[in-house]
C-alpha cells in the first residue's frame, strides 16, 4: 500500500494532471469524454492523453469506451484507499496531531432543522430554476432552497417559464443570480450543493464554507435545443421531468437519519436518474 500511494501522490503532484483528476472527482460519478476534457482544461489531445495514462496507471482514473468515445472517470475506491492510509498512518504516530480534524464521517450528519440547498448551472435560466422551484413547493418546510449561474443570463429564458406555468408553479420571484451572491464572509452555509450542468461542474468554484454534501446532476441544456418552437418546447418539458423525479427522490432523503458517508451515496445515485417521458 505504502509504494500504491507514493505512485499516486507522486502522479497527483504535476499540477495538469491534478486539474484534471480534481475535474473528475467534480463530475463524479459521470463519465466524462476526453473531448471535453481537453476543452475545459485548454490541453491538447495528445497531451491530455498523456496525462490521463498516469493517472490510470496509478489506479486513480478508469477508462470506458462508448462508441469511437472513450470517457473517464475517477476511481473513489483508490482515492479513498489514499486518504485513509495517510490519516491512518499520521494519527498512529502522532495522534496529537489529528485531535482536531473531523475525520469520524460516519457520524449523523445533520439535526432536525431547515436545510441549505443551493442549485448551480452556467446561466440560471432554466435547469437550475427548476430544480430551485421544485424543491421549493415541493419540501420548502424543510429546506431553503436558491439557485445560481457562475455567468447567469439577465433573464430567465422564457421557454422555462413557459414550462413552469403551465404546471401551475408561481414564477414571479424567480430571477437569475450570480453565484458571488452565495459567496463571501457574510453568506449563508450551506448544506447541500448541485450542479446541474456539465459546463459549471467543469469550472473551478471557491471551497463552500461548512463542507456541504455535493453533487453532480448533470442533464442535457434545453436552452441549447434547435427546431421549432414545439421540439424547443419539448427540451424543456423533458428536463423539468427529469429534475422533477430527482428532486422527489432527493426531498424524500431521510437525511436526519443518514451519516455523511450514506447520504453522499444517495445524492450520488440519484445523478444516476435516466430521461423518461416529460411530466
Amino acid at each position: 500500500m505504502e509504494k500504491e500511494t507514493a505512485a499516486r501522490l507522486s502522479t497527483l503532484g504535476h499540477p495538469q494532471r491534478l486539474a484534471i483528476f480534481r475535474l473528475l472527482v467534480r463530475r463524479f460519478p459521470d463519465r466524462v469524454p476526453a473531448g471535453e476534457l481537453a476543452d475545459a482544461l485548454d490541453l491538447k489531445p495528445s497531451t491530455l492523453s498523456a496525462y490521463l495514462a498516469s493517472l490510470m496507471q496509478a489506479g486513480l482514473v478508469t477508462q470506458e469506451r462508448a462508441g469511437t468515445s472513450l470517457r473517464y472517470a475517477v476511481e473513489m475506491t483508490a482515492l479513498r484507499q489514499t486518504f485513509e492510509y495517510l490519516l491512518l498512518d499520521c494519527c498512529r504516530g502522532r495522534p496529537e496531531l489529528c485531535s482536531s480534524l473531523n475525520l469520524d464521517l460516519g457520524d449523523t450528519l445533520m439535526s432536525d432543522r431547515k436545510f441549505n440547498v443551493l442549485f448551480i448551472c452556467t446561466g440560471n435560466s432554466a435547469r437550475s430554476i427548476f430544480a430551485e422551484t421544485l424543491l421549493r413547493e415541493t419540501a420548502g418546510d424543510r429546506f431553503n432552497v436558491y439557485s445560481a449561474g457562475t455567468r447567469p443570463q439577465s433573464e430567465l429564458n422564457p421557454f422555462a417559464l413557459e414550462v413552469l406555468k403551465q404546471k401551475g408553479h408561481d414564477t414571479s420571484a424567480l430571477r437569475a443570480k450570480n453565484i458571488s451572491e452565495f459567496q463571501g464572509p457574510d453568506a449563508s452555509e450551506f448544506d447541500f450543493v448541485f450542479t446541474v450542468c456539465n459546463q459549471a461542474a467543469n469550472e473551478e468554484c471557491p471551497a463552500w464554507s461548512g463542507q456541504p454534501v455535493s453533487a453532480h446532476w448533470g442533464m442535457v441544456d434545453p436552452v441549447k435545443a434547435t427546431g421549432t418552437p414545439a421540439e424547443k418546447s419539448l427540451a424543456f418539458q423533458q428536463a423539468y421531468g427529469m429534475l422533477l423525479r430527482r428532486v422527489a427522490a432527493f426531498a424524500a432523503l431521510p437525511i436526519e437519519s443518514l451519516d455523511r458517508i450514506s447520504l453522499q451515496r444517495a445524492v450520488d445515485d440519484i445523478a444516476q436518474t435516466t430521461s423518461g417521458e416529460p411530466a
